[in-house]
């Protein structure tokens, strides 16, 4: 009977855990871009849909908060390193883009790679990203008016409403916050070509003040408030790296890029042009205009709240002021209309998967709008941005970004060395032949498996790695690796922000931390990649990825312990939801659910994730339509 209960219990576990590692089976060509939503989006609507939803609050708000409290005039290399970071991730996201043209961003992409649990981890964070995003924003854009109005809806509403006495709240209930919120909602659900059409005019003109802000800065700058008593960093490199973290913030509009991919018109070129063209701009947009505000004003007499219109009325250009005040509430509207966007289309694509709730799938056939979900993450934001006090919000959302560009750069490695993963056919010109596959007279379709996620038949490596990786099925290596690798980032980050670096010890493990980096870099680089048929391909992988990786990680360990505290008890909703609901009501329970990215036959259940069977003698695998399976 003891050996009876333990089969029982094993074979519990067992199911449990294939079912938190399946995968999102990908579709042909013609399922991938069947949607309910409407494909009516251009390039030039993307690309200011990311421009517009990075350049709001981080270049009018952040600007003057990082420069003041954390980095002074090194704020323009604080902005260069959490540009460099974002733009690798955004590289990362560009290729997915190009591979999975649907709705979700990196939920979607983690779904397709690494497996359904990780895929609920990181959608659940994407939730919490836009909608602190939209309500960090919302806050924003009432303090500028407020300031604006020297402080009377403060003084108004903490008169005849009271304050919130709190740590965690913000000083005073923001009424004005809230219906900011629940407006912008409201005019999405009208449609999203209306809504991107709005958001275009308000991103130009926005555009257009930055341009005048860098010209005048510039201008009136004076070198003295760079390298003056207090020197260019006045708070040392540790305020210019955490400064960076910080400043990450500004740059997490792009993944609405992703989130447009199955409302886009031709997704594999639009998303990765658009994310790299709206990524390129809004670094140098941050850079230059934070070296304009720190060079004329010195960095220690910035106003936090209203830093670039406080900064030319100090110049005696009051025009000036009111100028760039119309640009600020131009661009934090676009980033709030972004947030708004993304948030109820991650949530449709969790719905649509059955990982969150039914309802929550359902799509407006008049607007063809997430009609629900826009209400809903409409309402909740609005709440936010209610009670909670804008600083903490913006180290609230960075965690969650930053967890989520970490498994999207690592899905990007893992997937070019799957072997049984093949992108999806959605150019006019496109055939099975562009990804080795052929179709027999019978109906049978033959795909040639090649080399992809074996180790090379040349180089220096493959005699010391045959003995260790030889026998390990078709990219199974270098998923652990992948694995390993992140853990040994996570390391090095923690140790070299901790511990102390004088010890012979610390020495020692430093150095032993950075050989097994090198040693997982140096197993991946030794197999086979699969790049076939992409239209966007991340450069020099697997290094611009793991970079990704080692990066993101560094800004998390800088991150303070109450954002990590309401990180946990965040995930401990999530987990709750999706083991009580989404785990029994997904759609990969379906198992007739049939979609087709490679072929494999009926046996290909009894391998393992990331395995494929080989046939003695035979150079290609020939595979009936009737056993269509991940």
């Amino acid at each position: 009977m003891p050996g009876s209960r333990h089969m029982i219990l094993g074979h519990i576990f067992s199911g449990f855990c294939s079912k938190m590692n399946r995968t999102k089976q990908m579709e042909t060509e013609e399922e991938a871009l069947e949607t309910p939503l409407k494909r009516c989006l251009t390039t030039f609507d993307i690309t200011l849909l990311g421009v517009g939803h990075m350049v709001g609050a981080g270049i009018y708000v952040l600007t003057g908060t990082v420069a003041k409290d954390q980095a002074g005039p090194g704020i323009i290399i604080s902005f260069l390193l959490a540009g460099m970071t974002s733009m690798l991730a955004a590289l990362c996201y560009a290729e997915f883009g190009t591979r999975v043209p649907k709705a979700g961003s990196a939920y979607i992409y983690t779904y397709v790679s690494i497996g359904e649990f990780w895929a609920f981890i990181i959608g659940w964070n994407i939730i919490l990203e836009h909608m602190i995003g939209a309500a960090s924003v919302a806050r924003a854009w009432s303090g500028y008016v407020d300031s604006l109005l020297g402080n009377w809806i403060a003084n108004f509403t903490m008169t005849h409403v009271g304050e919130l006495h709190e740590e965690l709240l913000g000083k005073y209930p923001d009424f004005v916050a809230f219906s900011v919120c629940i407006f912008y909602a409201s005019l999405l659900g009208l449609g999203v070509k209306g809504s991107a059409m709005v958001n275009s005019v308000f991103t130009i003109i926005n555009l257009g003040v930055i341009g005048l802000i860098i010209v005048l800065g510039l201008y009136y700058a004076d070198i003295n408030n760079w390298f003056g008593p207090r020197g260019f960093l006045p708070y040392g490199i540790h305020g210019v790296v955490a400064g960076a973290a910080t400043c990450f913030y500004a740059f997490v509009g792009f993944d609405s890029i992703a989130t447009s991919g199955e409302e886009a018109r031709d997704p594999t070129f639009s998303i990765p042009l658009a994310t790299i063209l709206s990524m390129t701009l809004v670094c140098f947009g941050y850079i230059l205009v934070s070296a304009a505000l720190t060079l004329m004003v010195p960095f220690y007499e910035i106003n936090p709240t209203a830093a670039l219109p406080e900064a030319f009325s100090s110049l005696d250009l009051p025009w000036a002021k009111y100028i760039v005040s119309l640009g600020a509430l131009c661009g934090m509207t676009t980033t709030l209309l972004g947030s708004l966007f993304s948030l109820p289309r991650c949530m449709y694509a969790m719905a649509q998967d059955g990982l969150l709730f039914s309802f929550l799938g359902r799509v407006n056939e008049t607007t063809q709008v997430p009609l629900i979900n826009l209400a809903v993450s409409g309402l909740f934001s609005a709440i936010i941005a209610l009670v909670f006090d804008l600083e903490k919000l913006v180290e609230f959302m960075s965690i969650g970004t930053l967890l989520a560009y970490t498994i999207v750069s690592a899905s990007v490695i893992i997937l070019r060395y799957r072997p049984r993963f093949t992108p999806l056919l959605t150019r006019e010109d496109s055939s099975l032949s562009d990804i080795g596959a052929t179709t027999s007279p019978s109906g049978v379709i033959e795909y040639d498996i090649g080399p992809a996620g074996r180790l090379k038949q040349s180089g220096w490596s493959r005699w010391m790695l045959e003995p260790i990786v030889g026998r390990c099925e078709p990219g199974a290596a270098v998923s652990a690796s992948v694995f390993v690798f992140t853990c040994f980032s996570g390391a090095l980050c923690i140790h070299l922000h901790f511990w102390e670096h004088s010890s012979w010890w610390s020495t020692l493990s430093v150095g032993f931390i950075i050989a097994g980096l090198i040693g997982c870099l140096i197993v991946i680089e030794s197999h086979e990649q699969n790049s076939s048929g992409l239209r966007f391909k991340v450069p020099f992988v697997p290094y611009v990825p793991a970079l990704s990786i080692l990066c993101n990680v560094e800004l998390m360990t800088n991150l303070n312990q109450l954002t990590w505290l309401r990180f946990i008890i965040w995930m401990t909703i999530g987990l709750m939801v999706y083991f009580l609901y989404g785990i029994h009501h997904s759609k990969e329970n379906d198992t007739s659910n049939t979609y087709s990215v490679l072929l494999t036959s009926n046996e290909a259940g009894k391998f393992r994730w990331g395995s494929i069977q080989q046939r003695p003698n035979i150079g290609s695998k020939s595979l009936s339509t009737d056993n269509l399976v991940h």
